[in-house]
């Protein structure tokens, strides 16, 4: 019973290496998809993916991409079309069946691989944007540009406020 608990240990840890070095899954944790317990939703995905495995025999690929996709809408609001799900359901299959084989060294050197990648993460980055002053520059140049005779300009501008969070409010002046 103790080897079984050990090897079925070894298969949860593979399980978490495929799940945890998934971009996918690393980007909806990381920008809070989750929620404020993502990462504990990432690791209930492990559990729950394993027992997934334990539980039905002779599972397909597309049984496993649909279970996964499944997960990740509800528990991420994600909904993964970058082509990895079929790379992820094929790599937790391929670490299933070096479990079912009894194939643990196998296994071992995949996990060991996999969470090599750990340090490989990935990054969500956003667009560049350009400083004020270049967006003053932009403006006064929109402003040249768009006075005709037939447009004229009576009210200020209203005025701008920035908010903690980075947001620019606009208001109506009164």
């Amino acid at each position: 019973m103790a080897a079984s608990a050990a090897s079925r240990e070894i298969f949860t840890d593979g399980v978490r290496a495929v799940l945890h070095t998934w971009p996918v899954l690393q980007i909806a944790v990381d920008n809070g998809f989750g929620g404020l317990y993502g990462q504990q939703k990432a690791d209930w995905m492990v559990d729950v993916v394993q027992q997934y495995f334990h539980d039905n025999a002779d599972l397909q690929q597309y049984e496993v991409e649909d279970f996964i996709a499944q997960l990740m809408d509800q528990e991420f609001d994600t909904v993964v079309d970058d082509g990895s799900l079929p790379q992820v359901s094929v790599s937790l299959l391929q670490v299933f069946s070096q479990w079912q084989q009894g194939a643990l060294q196998p296994l071992k050197h995949t996990i060991n691989t996999l969470t090599q990648k750990t340090s490989q993460r990935a990054k969500v980055t956003a667009p560049a944007t350009q400083s004020d002053d270049d967006s003053d520059d932009e403006t006064q140049a929109m402003d040249c540009e768009s006075s005709s005779p037939s447009v004229s300009r009576t009210e200020p501008r209203p005025p701008r406020q920035e908010e903690e969070d980075g947001w620019t409010v606009v208001q109506k002046k009164k």
